[in-house]
């Protein structure tokens, strides 16, 4: 059964989605094996939506190091907001919810909340 989630505001801009009982951060990445996160780029705005099985933060770097087209052609980005799953097919869903119409206008407005509360 699903917990209720709420997006925890983290120093640097960074933003987690975690469930509402809040375990320490240690004890969740201890538990977490997939991510899907939303990459900024620094020059022009535009968001990407991916997916990994490592930390998102060093998947960022990756994309810096100029991993995959688009990054080449983005960089430089930041790390804006992710979400953690245990399931490799949960955090493939979720990407895939975040490309899509619906999936778009959400995380539009996650986007906006950040810059909100900022």
């Amino acid at each position: 059964m699903q917990e209720f989630v709420r997006i925890r505001h983290t120093r640097g801009g960074v933003a987690q989605f975690q469930p509402e009982a809040d375990r320490p951060l240690a004890e969740v990445r201890a538990l977490f094996m997939y991510a899907v996160y939303f990459a900024q780029s620094i020059r022009n705005g535009k968001i990407y939506v991916g997916s990994t099985s490592k930390d998102p933060s060093v998947r960022i770097k990756e994309h810096n190091e100029s991993s995959n087209e688009w990054s080449r052609n983005n960089k430089p980005l930041e790390l804006v907001y992710y979400e953690t799953f245990i399931c490799k097919e949960d955090a493939s869903k979720r990407e895939v919810f975040y490309k899509s119409g619906m999936g778009r206008r959400i995380k539009k407005a996650i986007i906006r909340e950040l810059k909100s509360t900022s």
